[in-house]
């Protein structure tokens, strides 16, 4: 029985050792969650809330692994979990917002995007190492960058920055601005699909009782004009929508690229998303 059990251990660990973080599995699977049978929440719970039963299915296209590499490689006789979330089908335009980090709940995956699938952070399960031994391995991440990516993205999601309730009032014309043109066939729309990232420096903190803000319109390295109009007709619009007020006395913005700015200028500073403003 020890050789046996030692024989599939091996097994499965040569499996998973081609495994990264970020590699999916495609076609029919099932997300298992536990829920309250007196107040289920969603269709598949509600579904089953008379078969004496507090676990809920969900069909979904597909799962991504979110272990890190270097845990799903290690032997399962020790570690034999991994994290896996689901696969969702998302339209092109939300696809382009979650490739530029703008909808923290989900990431993109590049080896499914010609899919239109994406990984769904907000539900993560557990399963043994012995199940995605099975499964046919779909590569996710296919460069150093993407692999990058994905990481930031899994940070973000449970490490983004809650923004004080007055910063919330403050930019939410700014947000909404940004949100309603961000997909139309306009010169603007199209500006703010070339972003890579909009962040938002407080000086000298965000608790101060008077605040400078600086806004960073991060572009593309290639983007030094769009479609000839300079990226300063753009910025003064949406300055425009967050004039100075209450504590944020000084309102400041810059349309740059990354090699434009310092490293402590973006350690220092925060980023937004289309999703909300944390409160």
């Amino acid at each position: 029985m020890v050789n046996d059990r030692d024989s599939w251990i091996q097994a499965i660990d040569t499996a998973l050792s081609e495994w990264c973080q970020g590699d999916c599995v495609l076609g029919e699977n099932w997300f298992v969650y536990r829920f309250n049978p007196q107040r289920p929440l969603t269709s598949d719970s509600a579904d089953v809330v008379q078969e004496e039963t507090d676990l809920a299915e969900s069909e979904v296209r597909g799962f991504a692994v979110v272990t890190q590499t270097c845990d799903i490689v290690r032997t399962c006789n020790k570690r034999p979990f991994v994290e896996i979330v689901p696969l969702v089908e998302v339209g092109e335009s939300q696809l382009h917002e979650i490739q530029r980090s703008r909808q923290p709940q989900y990431a993109y995956i590049p080896g499914i995007a010609e899919l239109n699938l994406v990984a769904d952070l907000d539900r993560v399960m557990t399963v043994e190492k012995a199940v995605v031994a099975e499964w046919e391995r779909k590569p996710g991440c296919l460069s150093d960058d993407s692999v990058r990516a994905l990481g930031q993205a899994l940070t973000r999601k449970r490490a983004r920055f809650a923004f004080p309730d007055d910063f919330t009032n403050f930019a939410k014309k700014l947000q909404n601005r940004l949100r309603d043109k961000h997909n139309k066939p306009t010169d603007e729309g199209e500006a703010l699909r070339a972003l890579r990232e909009i962040r938002v420096r407080a000086e000298p903190s965000w608790s101060s009782p008077e605040i400078r803000l600086i806004f960073w319109f991060i572009r593309d390295e290639d983007q030094s004009q769009f479609k000839g109009i300079g990226w300063e007709q753009f910025l003064e619009r949406w300055l425009q929508l967050v004039p100075e007020s209450g504590r944020y006395q000084n309102v400041e913005g810059s349309v740059v690229a990354l090699e434009d700015m310092t490293a402590k200028e973006y350690v220092e500073s925060d980023p937004l998303d289309l999703d909300h403003l944390s409160s």
